[in-house]
């Protein structure tokens, strides 16, 4: 009886580890001390259950089938939003099986991971130092935003990757100093409470009084929305650090301008000002040759407008099709297509070989500098006519240089040239008529002709 009690007790033990296996994240979380509404139904549910030390719950970042278990810490209860869920376990490990296949994982693929990423800050930690015992990368186009931004050669993380099973065993070292600035920025924030309506409503009375305390903390107890407004704009040629900055700067004016006697709260009338300080940033600084606010709105509804028309038509749509559809005049709409051109460089290389010095600006012709030909044509219509004009005496020689422009390219009107000279216009035409005439009577003309 003894030995078939142990063995359903083992069938049973086995049972419950392959459970645990099919689950990637089991979340058991505490609250630290709530700072919002409902603080007393809260501590009442939490009351008698074991807390860590410190007042921080633990999350289980559960195993892969060939991997063992491993736990970080979680995020606080009070300041998760209602609606908003972390991602599964199933969609974390095709992550990181997706990342270990080819050695690395982009940045836009962590950011989708992780819809509300400053509500998941201690397990997007964990995350990351999975994928560093894993070998893996994150890569990002504007550089280096969210964990390790690498140049590690693509092929031999995947040599290494074949040759040898990577060991994703042990505790995860979060006490370090993290090695990206946005991480170490979304750690600092996601320590500071959210404020309940009434304290809103407190820390607007003082700031109008002028206490720059309150100020300064309904300005970080908002920073976490920063980041979330400015993630849905990542990927429009601004980083995430660049657009977190003209985010806080939209949050600044707002906690300067808000009335809290509207009666609305402070994160929907600050959303506005956020996005309009990102929305700004992105005119002023994303293009090489800046365009004005107003005519970025306008190029963003044609892009809309050109690829609604190109699903509906199945091809390009025509200028004129566009103006007839956007209600705009055709030479406006020529307009707005030639300046939404993106800007190339002159120093792109052209040619599949890199070790090629040939670039774009070697096949561009230059209009505004002359020709070596012409150059030497002109030389050469100058020593013609300054030999034409030896014979000229200097008084008819000084009108001709005036009048044509001979010596410094600006020309004369008669009567400039009269008061030269104290005579009338008339005296000048005379003189003038006289000494062509005698040009036409030297043998030098005849080269003159060809010009």
């Amino acid at each position: 009886m003894r030995s078939k009690k142990t063995s359903s007790a083992k069938k049973a033990s086995a049972g419950r580890k392959n459970n645990a296996a099919k689950k990637l994240l089991s979340r058991t979380r505490t609250s630290r001390t709530p700072s919002r509404r409902g603080n007393q139904s809260r501590k009442k549910h939490t009351q008698g259950k074991h807390t860590p030390k410190g007042g921080r719950g633990t999350v289980s970042f559960g195993k892969s089938p060939k991997e063992k278990k491993r736990s970080v810490p979680s995020r606080p209860r009070d300041a998760m939003p209602e609606s908003w869920r972390e991602p599964t376990d199933q969609e974390l490990w095709q992550v990181i099986h997706k990342g270990r296949g080819r050695g690395f994982l982009t940045e836009t693929e962590i950011l989708q991971t992780f819809s509300r990423l400053e509500c998941s800050i201690p397990l997007y930690e964990g995350f990351l130092d999975v994928l560093d015992k894993n070998s893996v990368s994150i890569v990002s186009v504007q550089g280096g935003l969210l964990g390790q931004a690498s140049s590690t050669d693509r092929e031999e993380i995947l040599t290494q990757l074949q040759g040898e099973q990577p060991d994703v065993e042990g505790e995860f070292d979060l006490g370090s100093i993290s090695r990206d600035s946005i991480q170490m920025y979304l750690r600092e924030i996601g320590k500071i409470p959210l404020l309940t309506a009434e304290e809103e409503i407190s820390l607007a009375k003082r700031k109008e009084r002028g206490d720059k305390a309150a100020e300064r903390q309904m300005i970080e107890a908002n920073l976490r929305l920063v980041v979330s407004i400015a993630k849905k704009f990542v990927g429009k040629q601004l980083s995430l650090l660049d657009l977190i900055q003209e985010g806080n700067i939209g949050l600044f004016r707002a906690v300067k301008k808000f009335d809290y006697r509207k009666g609305y709260k402070f994160s929907t009338y600050a959303t506005w000002w956020i996005r309009q300080a990102v929305t700004r940033a992105l005119a002023d600084q994303s293009r090489t040759i800046r365009i004005p606010v107003h005519m970025v709105e306008t190029i963003n509804r044609f892009q809309q407008m050109q690829r609604r028309l190109l699903q509906d038509l199945g091809r390009d749509p025509t200028p004129e099709e566009l103006a007839a559809e956007m209600g705009e005049e055709l030479d406006k709409i020529k307009h707005i297509i030639k300046i939404s051109q993106d800007t190339v460089s002159l120093e792109t290389s052209v040619g599949d070989d890199d070790d090629d010095d040939t670039s774009l600006s070697d096949f561009i012709e230059d209009v505004k500098n002359a020709s070596p030909s012409h150059v030497a044509g002109v030389q050469l219509l100058k020593d013609y006519i300054s030999d034409a004009i030896q014979h000229l005496s200097a008084r008819e020689q000084k009108i001709l240089e005036m009048r044509f422009g001979l010596k410094d390219g600006v020309t004369h009107t008669l009567e400039e040239v009269g008061k030269e000279f104290d005579v009338t216009r008339e005296r000048i035409r005379q003189i003038e008529a006289k000494a062509l005439e005698k040009i036409q009577g030297f043998d030098i003309v005849g080269k003159l002709r060809d010009y």
